[in-house]
């Protein structure tokens, strides 16, 4: 437990989504009483500065900047808060008083945890604070691209009003006749399968890692093997974390064993699907559509065929953008860091 009679000095690294002022806030809230002061630094993520997913030279992933770019802002720090910022052995060199580290995200990607364990640096993250917000985007763009939402829309505002979508050969299916397989069924994945039950979707899952709870199978909901789940199902939904086993997991092969005039959607990561696969897959109509959030590599190429075909619904990846997100990530973060400074355990800690 650190010093409770000296002013702790607290850094804030966030953007244009995570907002300092909100950690800021959280923070005050939880903290009163406590001798503080605040530095905060805002990048211009995520609309000018776009961050870096790989770096054979450091590593970290999927961070903002270079390390060297916060070691000023560092120096004094007793705690650091951020979302993209990279921190390396090198930036902690620079950071003698550190003692915890906040990640406002699911997992600590941008943060050399082994250097931080070695400096005995507690490290918090916000595992699913994004999860509902995810998974309503999720269905939402189960529904844009089976009912021709965005088709719908572009005729409309571009005047045509074109009337084929009322067409027997252009109308989709409604969700009740679906079986939606589920790829990955941890928070994300989980909520997907609440979300959709009440529209009388079949639900089944493909997790390794996760057998169904009671409830669960009382549900009705169905654990396969992946095999089973991709020749059964008529959506298949992607939701598993990126690891050496799960990059690439649906490729050509798995594409092919798709159930015919199948979807598939990606609110996840890019690097789990391949695209070149999914494209053949959707000019050749043994795919009927796809939903897209996330792409490899990221943002696309703007030639890309596959962004041009008529059966794709595409999105920026942004499924994750919520306000709420934000603000819970926010109490998070506050709350465990409370925790910590009182000698309690924080309720997120990352191993």
């Amino acid at each position: 437990m650190m010093n409770q009679t000296r002013s702790l000095s607290i850094g804030i690294i966030g953007d244009g989504f995570m907002q300092p002022a909100f950690f800021e806030g959280a923070l005050t809230k939880r903290l009163a009483g406590r001798a503080a002061t605040y530095r905060q630094m805002q990048l211009d993520w995520p609309l000018k500065v776009q961050s870096t997913k790989f770096d054979p030279d450091l590593p970290v992933a999927e961070f903002v900047g270079r390390p060297e770019h916060y070691f000023d802002f560092i120096a004094d720090l007793d705690v650091l808060v951020t979302h993209l910022a990279p921190i390396t052995a090198r930036s902690l060199e620079h950071a003698p008083k550190l003692k915890i580290i906040a990640v406002s995200r699911g997992g600590p990607v941008n943060i050399e945890m082994a250097a931080a364990r070695a400096r005995g640096i507690t490290v918090v993250n916000t595992p699913g604070r994004n999860a509902s917000a995810v998974a309503e985007f999720t269905v939402a763009s189960l529904l844009a691209e089976t009912r021709n939402l965005i088709r719908g829309h572009l005729s409309v505002a571009s005047g045509e009003f074109r009337r084929e979508f009322y067409h027997f050969d252009h109308t989709g299916p409604e969700l009740c006749e679906l079986t939606v397989g589920i790829v990955g069924f941890g928070d994300i994945g989980s909520r997907v399968a609440r979300l959709l039950r009440p529209f009388g979707c079949r639900i089944a899952i493909y997790d390794p890692f996760r057998q169904l709870t009671q409830e669960e199978a009382d549900a009705g909901i169905r654990k396969m093997e992946l095999d089973e789940l991709l020749a059964h199902c008529d959506v298949v939904t992607l939701h598993p974390r990126v690891t050496p086993q799960t990059k690439n997991m649906i490729g050509r092969a798995q594409i092919a064993a798709m159930k015919p005039g199948s979807y598939i959607v990606n609110t996840t990561r890019g690097q789990v699907l391949d695209y070149s696969a999914l494209y053949d897959g959707l000019v050749s109509g043994h795919l009927r559509g796809a939903a897209l959030d996330t792409f490899d590599p990221e943002p696309p190429p703007a030639d890309w065929p596959l962004l041009k075909l008529p059966n794709v619904t595409l999105s920026p990846h942004i499924a994750g953008a919520s306000r709420y997100s934000i603000t819970k990530a926010a109490d998070m973060i506050a709350e465990d860091i409370g925790r910590i400074l009182e000698g309690e355990q924080p309720l997120y800690p990352t191993k």
